[in-house]
């Protein structure tokens, strides 16, 4: 607060300098546009390529990731086939018609996205789909 000099008296006045707040606001701002995209969830797989097109969701869908090591992530939770099957059953009792995408790395033996996509299945989910990376066209 400054000291305020009318006809000689001294007084306090009484106003807050909302300056600093308001940089120290926008600064805070920037770092969270700058940082938010990078903060990505579940594993990083490389996708296959593929040209169909992609489909229309009306609710954010269950994502489960296969790494080429083997690894099952089912949302953030990462585990093998029995926690997929434990977590499967407790979301199958939540809501059965949710749509459940799989996102496995090209490295990832066919067994196992098979064996998953078994173990989708038999959790009584029905909407189930592929995440894949579109191949770009050539002219």
């Amino acid at each position: 607060m400054a000291l305020m000099q009318n006809r000689g008296n001294k007084g306090l006045i009484a106003d807050i300098n909302v300056t600093p707040f308001v940089d120290v606001m926008l600064v805070l701002l920037i770092i969270f546009m700058v940082t938010a995209p990078m903060m990505t969830e579940g594993l990083e797989v490389n996708l296959p390529e593929t040209t169909a097109k992609a489909l229309r969701q009306d609710d954010k869908p269950i994502v489960i990731t296969i790494k080429k090591n083997g690894v099952i992530g089912i949302d953030k939770i990462k585990g093998d086939r029995k926690l997929l099957r434990q977590e499967l059953g407790k979301l199958a009792n939540l809501d059965r018609g949710k749509t459940i995408l799989i996102k496995a790395d090209t490295k990832v033996e066919y067994g196992l996205v098979v064996q998953v996509m078994a173990d989708i299945k038999g959790a009584g989910f029905d909407n189930l789909g592929m995440v894949t990376i579109p191949v770009e066209k050539k002219r």
